[in-house]
């Protein structure tokens, strides 16, 4: 079966299209090229799909490295027989090649590699054929100095059978099916630890079949196991193992079946059901891990897809009690022109002096927005900033999350943009560019320090990083780059570019100024065709000679387009930002092996509409002030709200209090779902109702139900 055939049937793809893509990503196409470019080729897959092409593709490259290297261990043992090695290169899964691959495997000293050097494997042998009758009597002649009785022989026999047990592939996968359908998964609190452990308290003594455990449920116990709170386990009937493993070697009805048949339980007790329940229990963890990552994955999208108040001079200010509040003030670019701080809140209180100095700022920048920090004292400094420019209503106050602020405000970035500032006005200024452009602030935060996900510390780091890294990449081309104003943090995630080219994009623009039109990007060292084939199409040049350079149309298509406008007899500035032409035009005569109709199509969407932003514009959005702390809440109220995070089980929103509420999947809808996200999305404003106040736990449920 061709690789591509195999990845195809299990994605449902056409095999024809897995190779197309395949092919392309050889070349070194990045997945956003390829699903925005190249849809003749691959049938117009979308990224997910691509992405899932080129995982299963890894996948089977990691299964043949490793097929190879047990291959070449087994021949230099000298025991790979033609039969063994057909069944090796026919596996397509990796558990079930180390599982033909566990006897040949070199190991630790066992209790079975012992009773070898004592000579006891031939009478091992023996006992397995369960042709001897009198085991006790053959194994008398085993005995020797280290095996000073037939007991201890016997012992000795059983353990090597013990050990071939555990190591036969079908027994192991009879067993594996066994606790794919019937595996429990139990804990128990550990002695002395029900006060540390009360985060953890409906697990002390829990039970549930591991197949319907939910993903953050396996995340907490791991976690909680971690701490030493909790004991876990996954058992399987006994008895019922103990049936299936028995059909592989118990044979007669003898002394020596006896013995088989307590290696068996042995091997049960000792080998399999251990391995198994480590197994299955990494199994069980990285499916919950894959989910968790999946969710984070999609709250991050959501966030980085946040609306961006383009062309507006920004107030901005990263609210504190005692050290006071850092206050910037940002021209339409994100350019600090002007940084303070002021002491509204206790212990100094000066509120009349902080909004005095607030009103003189406008006066003397003109911001027409402000953005408060929402984390400690963001509420009280909202107030402020609301009662100042109470008497100038176009101005939008924003409340805007600090999650990964602080670690951007010390990171080598924020160094280097802001050499001579202190890492607390840093802050500020990111607080005011998160609000200018939330995606161009946001990819210089490690994804992992903006908090929008569940578990992010109990999952695989490295898969995380890949998954979140793809996200941003996606995201990024999904909205285009200008490239006279982009940083290179920014650049670095536009494809085919990465962070040495971005570094010298902006240093060529640095020494000769804007670019004029996306062809000048050949002149930028180090920048080759592919590089150009792959980014060009994800960078805007507003204000370019050619209209098409701030557009998403790629310049291989240019010529097409100037064919279409010389069909209606037109220059090209005459079809961009307009629609009344496409009906005179029939895009079937532009069709060539290259570029079909869905590229043609994508032509005509984006030339009526040339670099829209696909995230909007922001607005603005207030809590309730009658609201400033969980004593504050009483039941029945309603309250405005904004999804801070969502999990699998629910979401949690920032109603204007220090803790978040949580969202219960069930109190989302009317109706059943089965994820949050089928009815919110990240930052979404809601009104919710208060259902309940657990103010000794710090906890606030609520609901969006009738």
């Amino acid at each position: 079966m061709s690789i591509a055939l195999q990845i195809g049937r299990g994605l449902n793809i056409s095999e024809k299209q897995v190779a197309a893509t395949l092919s392309l990503l050889q070349e070194g196409a990045t997945i956003p090229f390829i699903s925005r470019y190249r849809k003749e080729a691959t049938g117009s897959l979308d990224e997910v799909q691509v992405a899932a092409i080129e995982e299963n593709w890894k996948k089977i490259q990691e299964l043949e490295k490793r097929r190879e290297a047990i291959l070449k261990s087994i021949e230099e043992q000298g025991k790979l027989t033609p039969e063994l090695e057909e069944k090796i290169r026919a596996c397509t899964e990796m558990q079930v090649l180390e599982d033909l691959y566990l006897p040949y495997k070199q190991k630790r000293k066992t209790r079975a590699s012992v009773a070898r050097e004592r000579g006891l494997e031939p009478l091992a042998k023996i006992i397995m054929s369960q042709k001897e009758t009198d085991p006790y009597g053959r194994a008398e002649r085993f005995k020797n100095k280290e095996v000073p009785t037939a007991d201890d022989a016997l012992a000795g026999a059983r353990d090597i059978i013990a050990e071939w047990v555990s190591e036969h592939a079908g027994a192991r996968q009879t067993l594996r099916n066994l606790f794919e359908k019937t595996a429990v998964l139990e804990t128990k609190l550990v002695k002395g630890k029900e006060e540390e452990g009360q985060n953890y308290r409906d697990y002390f003594k829990f039970s549930e079949p591991l197949k319907r455990a939910a993903g953050h449920r396996i995340l907490a116990i791991n976690r909680a196991e971690k701490e030493g709170i909790l004991r876990v386990g996954i058992e399987v009937n006994k008895d019922d193992a103990l049936d299936r493993i028995d059909r592989f070697f118990v044979r007669g009805d003898n002394d020596s079946t006896d013995q088989v048949e307590m290696a068996v339980e042995d091997s049960f007790k000792r080998l399999l059901a251990p391995s198994l329940e480590t197994e299955f229990r990494n199994t069980a963890t990285e499916k919950a891990e894959e989910e968790a990552i999946a969710v984070f994955a999609q709250n991050l999208r959501q966030l980085l897809l946040e609306a961006p108040i383009p062309a507006q001079k920004v107030l901005a200010i990263d609210p504190g009690f005692r050290t006071g509040c850092k206050v910037v003030c940002l021209d339409e670019q994100g350019t600090m022109l002007h940084n303070s701080t002021i002491f509204p809140h206790d212990p100094t209180r000066k509120w009349e002096e902080s909004k005095k100095q607030l009103q003189e700022l406008r006066k003397k920048y003109g911001f027409t927005s402000a953005a408060v920090g929402n984390g400690t004292a963001g509420r009280e400094t909202e107030t402020l900033v609301r009662e100042a420019f109470s008497d100038v209503p176009e101005l939008q106050v924003f409340v805007v999350s600090e999650a990964g602020a602080s670690i951007y405000s010390a990171s080598e970035i924020a160094r280097k943009e802001f050499p001579g500032l202190d890492l607390t006005v840093r802050g500020a200024i990111s607080i005011g560019r998160r609000l200018q452009d939330p995606l161009a602030e946001l990819v210089k935060i490690d994804p992992k320090s903006i908090g929008v996900g569940q578990y992010q510390h109990d999952v695989n780091q490295e898969r995380l990083r890949q998954v979140l890294e793809r996200v941003v990449v996606s995201v990024v081309n999904q909205v285009g780059v200008n490239l006279n104003t982009a940083s290179p943090w920014l650049l670095r995630y536009v494809s085919g570019i990465g962070p040495q080219l971005s570094e010298k994009i902006v240093a060529y623009r640095t020494e000769q100024g804007k670019f004029a039109s996306r062809a000048e990007l050949k002149k930028v060292a180090g920048l080759g065709p592919k590089a150009f084939e792959q980014c060009a199409g994800f960078l805007r040049i507003p204000g370019a000679k050619n209209p098409l350079d701030n557009s998403a149309v790629h310049p291989e298509s240019y010529d097409l387009v100037k064919a279409m406008a010389k069909v209606l007899g037109k220059q090209v500035e005459d079809l961009v930002g307009k629609n009344d032409w496409k009906q005179q035009l029939r895009l079937e005569q532009f069709v060539t092996v290259e570029r079909g109709l869905p590229t043609l199509e994508d032509i005509v969407k984006e030339l009526a509409k040339p670099g829209l932003d696909p995230r909007g514009e922001a607005t603005a959005f207030a809590f309730d002030e009658r609201v400033k702390s969980i004593t504050d809440l009483q039941v029945g109220m309603r309250l405005p709200g904004i999804v801070t995070n969502m999990a699998k089980f629910g979401a949690f929103v920032d109603i204007g209090i220090k803790e978040n509420g949580l969202l219960h999947i069930s109190q989302i809808a009317d109706r059943f779902i089965s994820d949050p996200a089928e009815v919110l999305h990240l930052h979404q404003k809601l009104e919710v109702r208060v259902l309940e106040v657990d103010i000794p736990r710090k906890r606030v449920a609520l609901t969006l139900k009738g």
